[in-house]
């Protein structure tokens, strides 16, 4: 299964601080916007979402379709595709994308402990 590419989405307090605090760690804008309340940080290939009031805990990301600097990869598996499959391993999940739908979708499922897992297809 081709998840695609992979960040961590961190929920934080202050937008601006945890700017500053991750770029002292050299990560750089890569996307997002400050009015929006979101930034994608960049370290070689590391991806950090920072999410300011968008959602309570942090959340895994993988984003099937794009590589690492958001770039569309020819072959990967679509995300109704991995979603069937792991509804065949009765895998519970949170939210699920419209299996009658073409291109980007979304779902959501948790790992034993409960920490979200968002697998997002923008293409």
């Amino acid at each position: 299964m081709k998840l695609g590419a992979f960040s961590i989405s961190l929920a934080v307090k202050d937008l601006q601080v945890s700017k500053a605090f991750y770029e002292n760690l050299g990560f750089s804008v890569f996307a997002g916007d400050l009015e929006k309340n979101y930034l994608i940080m960049k370290n070689e290939e590391t991806l950090i979402g920072l999410f300011q009031g968008m959602f309570e805990n942090n959340i895994m990301t993988f984003n099937p379709g794009w590589d690492q600097s958001a770039g569309k990869l020819e072959s990967f598996d679509d995300v109704r595709a991995i979603q069937k499959h792991l509804k065949g391993k009765e895998v519970k999940l949170e939210t699920e994308a419209d299996e009658s739908t073409t291109g980007p979708a979304s779902f959501v499922l948790l790992d034993p402990d409960g920490n979200a897992i968002l697998i997002d297809q923008h293409v």
